[in-house]
């Protein structure tokens, strides 16, 4: 999974960025500071993979992962060249989702663009510049396949469809709200709109408002509203805080989270959001090699899910000798699953399910 961050410059979006990916980009108090994108991989917590480490002592551990794109922040005219962010637009066009940090704090000593606080207005702008970087794209799509129409009547429909999408951005819509098929989805893939992915919402608040309570901060329950209209995903988070915990050890970490009376990290909490909006799950592959999870589509079926493997896992699948994590947890050890009768084989139409631990057989 690969996530775009933006935002406005000076709102915690590169602190927040240095905090989940723990990678030290530059950040501070003046506009423009990040220069060049910066890109953090993350690995993505999964408790079951330390279960299933303990059981199997493997050689190798391999958690899914998360890739985090930091662009400069834009400004009010970024599509028509305005400050740094538009030229780094195409490094998150590829990103499966973006992550809007929006801020939700007051603080003198760090510059806003704007001279104040309004996470209403702020989400404004940065939507606004990327409907009209979305508008200019498609209309070079729309032109080629003008050119193309001419040779092969076929691409009507896919130019009637592309017209569609530009008539929203026109009226100032994002590209997700333009009803589509299957196959009109396949064509909006491809062009990779910015305004047709996903958006969550990382209201960034100070330590303060954590501690007195979310609900108080006024720009948090702007942004929670504006979020709920676009059904977008929407995440209070604290940057200050989330720099604060990188550098602890575990239990140093459970410690301040609790004071802070929060259960999870911002990444934890980011991570899950993603995963609900993008409707992702895991499966788990375990075995003296390498225990490991594989982030698939809610709905996969077993083949396909083979197929994240190896490409030759799915082309040769005969079968998924499946036992959910659960099960194989409280009989303590694959071979007592099976004589409990509690591993099934499953074909080629089995969908999977999250926490699903899978060995799949292929023949090629």
């Amino acid at each position: 999974m690969k996530l775009g961050i933006v935002g406005l410059p000076n709102v915690g979006k590169s602190t927040l960025f240095n905090a989940i990916t723990n990678a030290g980009a530059q950040s501070a108090n003046y506009p423009f500071c990040t220069i060049e994108p910066n890109i953090g991989v993350v690995a993505v917590p999964d408790k079951r993979l330390d279960v299933l480490a303990e059981m199997y002592a493997p050689d190798k551990y391999t958690p899914a992962s998360i890739e985090f794109v930091d662009i400069a922040g834009l400004v009010k005219g970024a599509s028509r060249g305005e400050g740094l962010g538009n030229k780094f637009l195409s490094n998150i066009r590829e990103c499966d989702a973006i992550v809007h940090v929006v801020r939700c704090f007051e603080n003198d000593d760090i510059i806003h663009v704007e001279g104040s606080i309004d996470p209403s207005r702020d989400i404004e702008t940065i939507h606004l510049e990327l409907v009209l970087s979305d508008l200019e794209m498609m209309e070079r799509r729309i032109d080629k396949t003008k050119k193309m129409l001419k040779g092969d009547k076929k691409y009507q429909r896919d130019l009637a469809f592309y017209e569609r999408v530009r008539e929203a951005l026109e009226n100032g819509k994002p590209a997700r709200s333009v009803d589509c098929d299957d196959e009109e989805s396949a064509l909006l893939h491809e062009v990779a709109l910015l305004t047709s992915k996903p958006v969550i919402y990382a209201a960034n608040m100070s330590d303060a408002d954590f501690s007195g309570g979310i609900e108080q901060n006024a720009g948090y329950r702007a942004v929670k509203e504006i979020a709920a209209a676009e059904h977008a995903g929407v995440l209070p988070i604290c940057a200050q805080i989330e720099e604060e915990i990188v550098e602890m050890n575990a239990e140093e970490k459970e410690m301040f989270l609790a004071d802070m009376g929060l259960e999870e990290s911002g990444l934890d909490r980011l991570i899950k959001e993603c995963y609900a909006l993008l409707g992702l799950i895991s499966y788990l592959t375990a075995g003296k090699q390498e225990v490991r999870a594989w982030t698939i589509k809610n709905g996969t079926k077993a083949p396909q899910a083979a197929g994240k493997i190896h490409s030759d896992f799915e082309r040769g699948f005969i079968r998924a000798e499946v036992i959910s994590f659960d099960d194989l947890v409280s009989c303590g050890s694959m071979t007592a699953a099976k004589e409990k009768g509690l591993v099934r084989s499953e074909g080629k139409e089995y969908v999977m399910k999250d926490g699903d631990v899978v060995l799949f057989r292929f023949n090629v």
